[in-house]
């Protein structure tokens, strides 16, 4: 995925937001240089910031996702017990744009259409041995009610509504009649380990550094602040 288009796709990104009154932390729009020299921990360690895939799969418009972490806890308190448990994500799923299915072994999230167009979730439940059940009806709770589904069903949330995924649940999702505003709201996030994918795919871009970076992507850290 060139640069060039990671940075227009962050500028699109960055204006559709804003269209809903939702405003990024400051640290979305330092640059490069000034992430660099500031390095704060809060920040890189918890890999906070800008995220835009096309799952190594170089054709981002039909599959793909944008995504900024604005927070996020450590491993290391989950396993406590106690302390920043949480994690927060704001996203964009373009129309028709599919992010591919997957699951999670740890983290429990709330996906929450925040605006646009409808927001669709395939979901199963997982087998025994963590695979894909196709015969297993799927329980998930929506803003406090239980929905149920055959394997495979659709659950098409309108703007407003939530559902919760609790760790095994495998869903693909994608947005219906336009662009989704899509929060998360979850137990720590690690993109690095938590992501069980159906198929062998990447979670992040390969990038071709045709231009300079608008702003880091959190899968620049380790290569540009680390390295």
């Amino acid at each position: 995925m060139k640069r060039s288009r990671i940075n227009e796709i962050i500028r699109e990104g960055d204006a559709f937001i804003r269209s809903f009154g939702y405003i990024m932390p400051p640290f979305a729009y330092w640059s490069p240089d000034e992430l660099k020299s500031k390095r704060p921990a809060g920040i890189v360690d918890a890999r906070l910031g800008w995220d835009i895939t096309d799952y190594g799969e170089e054709k981002f418009d039909e599959m793909g996702l944008f995504l900024f972490t604005v927070r996020n806890g450590r491993s290391e308190d989950l396993s406590r017990g106690k302390g920043m448990l949480y994690a927060e994500k704001i996203m964009i799923s373009r129309k028709d744009q599919y992010s591919p299915m997957h699951r999670h072994v740890v983290k429990a999230e709330d996906i929450i259409n925040r605006g646009g167009g409808k927001l669709v979730l395939e979901l199963f439940m997982p087998d025994a041995e963590g695979g894909i059940d196709r015969q297993a009806e799927v329980t998930v709770p929506t803003d406090g009610v239980v929905r149920k589904l055959p394997a495979g069903g659709l659950l098409k949330l309108e703007p407003g509504e939530s559902v919760t995924l609790l760790p095994g649940v495998w869903h693909a999702f994608w947005g219906e009649g336009g662009d989704v505003l899509i929060g998360e709201v979850s137990t720590v996030n690690d993109d690095l380990t938590d992501n069980i994918f159906e198929k062998p795919i990447g979670r992040f871009s390969n990038i071709e550094e045709n231009e300079a970076p608008l702003h880091l992507l959190v899968s620049d850290y380790d290569r540009w602040i680390k390295g």
